[in-house]
């Protein structure tokens, strides 16, 4: 097993928190895991990156080649597309479709869709409008988490484990609403199946 994954999206999506999930996901699993991350405009909106590679074997670097992501998992759409000389040919391109305009020549929002729309798998939903309806607007990065949880190679359970983990600290009802976010998300994937 083996899976070659970037996370973007802009600084304050939760991407950081996607990458711990499936990390402590991957090492309860017994998982081998390597990342590399770029966050320091994070606290400026900026653009936020991690390449998180994951293999039963041996990893001998951090970073992906080009062309050989299994999948790109984005909180941010335009984000989603700067990253696709990555992908593999048969690899997924999920993410959300709302977007977070930081830039004054934002491209219009259909010429960014139809662009994700040309990747033959891809899952694209608005998990900030999801989030919202469900009492908890900061969660839109676990739907989108969810929504890859059917790809990751990782089961169901031991990535909800690793929701527990890492939102332990926040309490009863953070970890709940995380879990119901990701169970969203994982439930629009599966109905992509």
């Amino acid at each position: 097993m083996k899976r070659d994954i970037i996370l973007s999206g802009v600084g304050g999506q939760g991407i950081l928190s996607i990458a711990n999930v499936i990390g402590l996901a991957a090492i309860e699993a017994g998982l081998h895991i390597k990342q590399a991350e770029v966050h320091g405009m994070s606290q400026r909106g900026g653009d936020v990156q991690s390449n998180l590679r994951i293999s039963d074997r041996e990893i001998a670097s951090d970073l992906i080649p080009k062309g050989q992501c299994d999948m790109i998992l984005s909180v941010e759409p335009m984000e989603s597309l700067r990253y696709l000389p990555m992908l593999a040919t048969e690899g997924w391109l999920i993410t959300n479709n709302k977007p977070f305009v930081n830039i004054p020549d934002y491209p219009e929002m259909e010429d960014v869709m139809k662009e994700i729309k040309s990747i033959p798998n891809n899952i694209a939903i608005d998990a900030d409008r999801l989030a919202k309806e469900m009492g908890s607007a900061r969660s839109a990065n676990m739907i989108i988490l969810g929504a890859a949880s059917p790809y990751l190679g990782i089961e169901i359970k031991v990535l909800e484990n690793a929701i527990k983990k890492l939102f332990k600290s926040k309490g009863e009802n953070v970890i709940n609403l995380n879990l119901k976010a990701f169970g969203m998300g994982k439930h629009i994937a599966e109905k992509k199946l």
